[in-house]
């Protein structure tokens, strides 16, 4: 089939062997090459289509993008203008890279601005995480180990992504390799970028707060892959695994199998809200990330288990139970009067005789303070 690439087209469904659109007459093939065949996507600014390359023998599959803004205020408009200009510039220096994808073309035609890139075949990692299920601790190091050495390569050429989440992570089926793609919020990090106020473009979820101001960081990627590692490892968005009331991540709690405690703190640093206690390079990350000693070193962080509480109601408090208090205040006793148990090769020497009283008042205290937790239990 060929698909329309006209907005406005009635009817864009055409067979595979014409050249103009039956309903409305445009042109099929882009740059006489690039035919559509279905539409993939559709955003704020543009459409996606996929497509093939009519021009190659083997007619491989490729990836048209189409501007076409549904805002139509001046300001955005200008802006979706710049970020898709964008795009193509960051594909064309960084689409040599192996896992990033690589620019074919970019062209106008008809008064419409295309894009022209290589088709990653696979699912992305919002899908894999639908179908499979939370990932483990060996999944989320792989995943580690393949993205940061390719934010390596963005950032060595200072080049900020801005929009990493599972969505824009695909697993590529040929090699089973990590492909960073959406560049299209991508923003060079050179001279005075650095220090200008920009916009704050990303999916909230994943953004770091400097970058919800417009102050994105190489340190803001960092930041929105631990966000990414967290979804995937309890299938919860970002924003439901941290606890505004406290300012602090609980991911912990709704984990779905153990992870170490070197990852989970490796994690909790990339997810520093304040950047500069955060991981300020990719290389910082790694260092740690592949200390494998630490690992074997250290227990296990398993999942906790959660109170089922009424949605939107106040977490419930459970009161510790009469076994847990006697527990609790026979070691308390113990700290004040010390072990009565025989020490080996010692012989017990009697008790003073002002023990007796001593220990007499501690447990009155002692059940003073049993009653005070229990008090309120009784009917």
């Amino acid at each position: 089939m060929s698909y329309c690439l006209n907005p406005h087209c009635p009817k864009p469904e055409n067979p595979h062997d014409v050249k103009f659109c039956r309903a409305c007459g445009s042109k099929l093939l882009l740059k006489e090459r690039y035919r559509a065949i279905k539409p993939i996507g559709q955003g704020g600014f543009g459409k996606t289509f996929l497509a093939v390359d009519e021009d190659k023998p083997s007619k491989p599959r490729c990836v048209i993008k189409q501007f076409y803004p549904q805002s139509q205020g001046t300001n955005t408009l200008a802006k979706a203008v710049e970020l898709f200009n964008q795009e193509a510039v960051q594909l064309d220096e960084l689409g040599k890279h192996p896992q990033i994808p690589e620019l074919l073309a970019y062209f106008t035609q008809e008064n419409r601005q295309y894009l022209v890139q290589e088709f990653i075949d696979g699912q992305n990692l919002a899908q894999k995480l639908a179908h499979r299920g939370a990932f483990n601790e060996i999944q989320i190091r792989q995943l580690l180990n393949d993205l940061l050495s390719v934010l390596q390569f963005c950032h060595a050429r200072q080049v900020i992504h801005r929009d990493i989440k599972p969505e824009n992570i695909i697993l590529r089926e040929s090699d089973r390799k990590l492909v960073l793609v959406d560049f299209g919020a991508a923003k060079s990090a050179t001279g005075a970028a650095l220090n200008q106020t920009g916009t704050s473009i990303g999916s909230p979820e994943y953004v770091a707060p400097e970058q919800m101001r417009g102050r994105a960081v190489f340190a803001s990627d960092i930041y929105s892959l631990g966000a990414t590692c967290v979804n995937l490892l309890t299938q919860r968005s970002p924003f439901d695994s941290y606890d505004t009331n406290n300012d602090t991540w609980v991911w912990q709690q709704y984990l779905k199998t153990p992870v170490s405690n070197q990852l989970s703190r490796i994690l909790n640093k990339m997810l520093e809200s304040i950047p500069i206690r955060r991981y300020q390079t990719v290389d910082e990350v790694l260092k740690d990330l592949n200390q494998q000693s630490q690992v074997a070193a250290t227990p296990s962080i398993s999942p906790k288990p959660i109170p089922q509480s009424p949605p939107n109601s106040p977490p419930a408090f459970v009161s510790p139970s009469p076994s847990q208090i006697d527990l609790e205040l026979e070691q308390m006793k113990t700290q004040f009067l010390g072990s009565n148990k025989p020490q080996p090769h010692k012989i017990q020497a009697s008790t003073p005789t002002s023990q007796p009283s001593s220990k007499n008042e501690i447990d009155k205290e002692l059940e003073e303070l049993k009653a005070k937790y229990l008090g309120n239990n009784n009917p």
